[in-house]
């Protein structure tokens, strides 16, 4: 796992972040044991030089070396988990074996190994500081300490020089390794998103196809019905005089029906999805089951009261579902919103129009700009289906109004625009 810090947080609060890190997850847990096995390492390569160094070191100076090189290869374990504060301890370790004239070979491969890490998984701010952080100290002491006399050792600027040419060697490998990275996620991205849509592609061509589908059953079954029809005229205006012809049109109707029935089945295959849930067997409510609706509304805190003018005749099924749904749904939305209020529902029959209203004294739905609620698209477009229209708004005087008026077509009464 990549470790990753906020860009523009101090360098002290990034430290304590990594700090309270102490639960790692099994990616870290992994990197924690082959950076502690490359530490291990470099502790082994500087057992094995300071066991061949001159003689001069003396008995003690052989396990304070190794205590020395064990303490500042230990940021090398933490470079990938805990970079800030491996670049802390670091900088610590250097310090503590200046302080002690002690410096093994295990601090110049923790300056190595942390300035290419950081450079390759932190931003560029942050990398730069913390290369900064990592080999400022050492630039200070090369330059404030002069060589000894009569040692042929190199100068301080000689040892600057390299020092600065080896820390950006490692830092811009490192963002050589950091912006390829960053190409592989942006490229894997890339084709994550063109993955999603070429499967919402696919998903739209499924559904063109299905809609193209619908059309040509949509026609399939008009025509039968069409046909039934004609057949139907034409067998009651020869029922008295050939009876053998209306019985042969009745025979025509009765198969074109079946026809017409599993067309409808196929129709209604096609553009059910694999969303929806499973259709409900019981029989959908009517205008029978709007008086139950009311006083259920009732039941629940709403005083209603419905208002019948004229006369029902009879609805078409789909025509009296609309009905039920559009008078559900307003008393739902006053249930939800209205507060404190009184409801009525009113439904006119005339000759030409039915019209639902439903009204009430609350303070509705509260104004949300660009939004408009699942429930009245639901009703909007029931009643296009019907050619019928609906509007919605507040009432003067207070309140809101649901209004829904839809031309009575089923009854074969001419639609007169100007009747109400």
């Amino acid at each position: 796992m990549t470790p990753t810090n906020a860009p523009g947080r101090p360098a002290t609060s990034r430290f304590r972040a990594d700090l309270r890190r102490l639960r790692l997850d099994p990616g870290q847990r992994r990197w924690l044991v082959r950076d502690g096995l490359l530490a291990l390492a470099a502790v082994a390569v500087e057992t094995v030089l300071a066991g061949t160094a001159p003689p001069e070191l003396g008995a003690r100076g052989w396990p304070a070396t190794m205590l020395m090189s064990v303490f500042c290869a230990a940021p090398i374990a933490l470079r990938r988990v805990a970079p800030w504060p491996a670049v802390g301890l670091a900088v610590t370790a250097f310090a503590l074996s200046v302080l002690v004239d002690l410096q093994p070979i295990t601090v110049g491969a923790t300056f190595v190994l942390l300035t290419y890490t950081t450079a390759a998984l932190l931003p560029l701010r942050q990398a730069a500081l913390a290369a900064a952080t990592v080999w400022g100290p050492g630039l200070a002491v090369a330059l404030a300490e002069p060589p000894p006399p009569g040692f042929s050792e190199p100068s301080p600027a000689y040892l600057v020089f390299t020092q600065v040419l080896l820390a950006l060697v490692c830092f811009f490998v490192g963002r050589t390794v950091h912006a390829r990275r960053a190409t592989i996620l942006a490229l894997e991205e890339r084709a994550r998103a063109a993955e999603e849509n070429q499967r919402s592609l696919a998903d739209q061509a499924v559904a063109d196809e299905r809609r193209r589908i619908a059309r040509e059953l949509h026609d399939v079954v008009a025509h039968h019905v069409s046909v039934m029809g004609v057949l139907a005229t034409g067998a009651r205006r020869v029922l008295s005089r050939d009876p053998a012809a209306t019985d042969g049109a009745l025979g025509t109707i009765e198969e074109t029906s079946r026809t017409t029935l599993r067309e409808l089945r196929r129709l209604l295959d096609v553009l059910r999805t694999d969303a929806e849930p499973a259709a409900e067997l019981s029989p959908q409510p009517g205008l029978a089951g709007i008086e139950a609706l009311v006083e259920q509304v009732r039941e629940a805190g709403l005083p209603v009261t419905l208002r019948v003018d004229g006369t029902p005749g009879p609805l078409d099924p789909g025509v009296a579902l609309t009905v039920f749904r559009i008078v559900q749904e307003a008393l739902t939305n006053t249930l939800k919103h209205a507060g404190t209020a009184t409801a009525q529902v009113r439904l006119s029959f005339g000759i030409y129009w039915l019209i639902v209203e439903v009204a009430d004294t609350g303070r509705g739905p509260a104004p949300e700009s660009g939004r408009l609620g699942h429930g009245l698209v639901g009703m909007r477009e029931r009643m296009a289906l019907y050619g019928g229209t609906l509007r919605t708004g507040p009432r003067p005087g207070g309140g809101y109004r649901v209004y829904a008026k839809m031309p009575m077509e089923q009854l074969g009464a001419p639609i007169d625009k100007g009747a109400a």
